[in-house]
């Protein structure tokens, strides 16, 4: 007997969504490949991972595809295997992001009646998490107000390019954010952005943006450093 429409409807109401099991493994296998306790040349072999994280191989499958997307993994005719990050991959990523988020700004800078609730939402759960003290509640938050910009770009492009990334930079974020013993100065280098921003000062607003991804690019050039030598046995320098 077929269903009906409202019949099938209803059906569809009652079934709940699976939870994001592919999603829990990619952050969680991202974040052991960006602090180098997964090093280079790693075998990830989706039997061993599927026991490891309890799932089925087809959530592991999608992890693995998604961070051959962000160039942490690579196929190879005998399986899939770390490719990892080196300090030419951060050069190149913020490289990257240099040239996609200054020219976001300048383009969500150059339309009028720019929304800007969804940065003023991020910053306040950047001081919430700040207050917290909590790094990973901070770099999510972090990320989500530079999106604003993107999205308020009107750019769809632009802003694919970055979204293809942005969980890469989440990643090492939360790695140089869980050495800072206070957010409170990154929150304030925000809340003068979008100041500035908001004053329509388009090379103010370039030349704040410059300085803060140059020091995000030092800290974490520093940061990796540190958390590859833990990894590895080595003494930190």
């Amino acid at each position: 007997m077929s269903i009906t429409d409202g019949q099938w409807g209803r059906a569809a109401l009652g079934v709940r969504p699976a939870p994001a099991l592919g999603q829990h493994v990619v952050d969680h296998l991202r974040r052991l490949i960006i602090t180098g306790e997964l090093r280079p040349g790693t075998h990830l072999v989706e039997a061993q991972l599927s026991r490891t994280f309890d799932v089925s191989r087809g959530p592991v499958r999608d992890a693995l595809r998604q961070l051959e997307t962000e160039g942490l993994v690579e196929s190879r005719r005998r399986g899939v295997f770390v490719i990892g990050l080196a300090l030419d991959d951060i050069e190149e990523l913020y490289v990257l992001r240099r040239l996609l988020e200054l020219e976001a700004v300048r383009q969500c800078m150059s339309g009028t009646d720019v929304d800007h609730a969804a940065a003023d939402a991020a910053l306040d759960r950047m001081a919430a998490a700040a207050r917290a003290q909590d790094p990973a509640a901070f770099a999510t938050a972090d990320l989500d107000f530079h999106s604003a910009f993107y999205a308020a770009s009107g750019h769809r492009r632009l802003e694919a390019i970055w979204q293809q990334y942005r969980p890469t930079f989440a990643g090492m974020l939360t790695v140089t954010n869980a050495e800072d013993h206070d957010l409170a100065p990154t929150l304030e280098d925000h809340v003068e952005l979008l100041r500035v921003i908001r004053a329509g000062d388009q090379p103010q607003a370039v030349a704040l943006l410059e300085a803060h991804l140059d020091g995000s690019h030092r800290r974490m050039l520093t940061a990796y450093s540190r958390f590859v030598a833990t990894a590895h046995g080595d003494t930190p320098a």
